[in-house]
């Protein structure tokens, strides 16, 4: 069964416009902090072990795959904000 998971924080690369990269994604999960890098956010999101999502303001939306140039990367779906709720969330400590 897949669990749901709200990612509260981000550790990106560069600034937070279209440029920088998301290189992990964490939170806090049943009391628990976590933190996964991409690359094992994405294994989780294929086999279905977790489904990751954010919520920003009164807005919630779902973490998906994306790839661009054989590149595999996370961003969340689009909802009615033209921004990726990803992007907007503070840095992991």
């Amino acid at each position: 069964m897949t669990m749901n998971v709200q990612v509260s924080c981000i550790k990106h690369t560069g600034s937070r416009d279209k440029h920088g990269h998301i290189i992990g994604i964490g939170g806090t999960h049943g009391g628990k902090r976590f933190y996964y890098l991409e690359a094992d956010a994405i294994k989780e999101i294929r086999n279905k072990s977790i489904a990751f999502y954010t919520s920003v303001g009164n807005k919630s939306a779902w973490i998906i795959i994306e790839s661009r140039n054989g590149h595999e990367y996370l961003k969340t779906e689009a909802d009615s904000s033209l921004a990726d709720n990803l992007l907007h969330l503070p840095q992991c400590p």
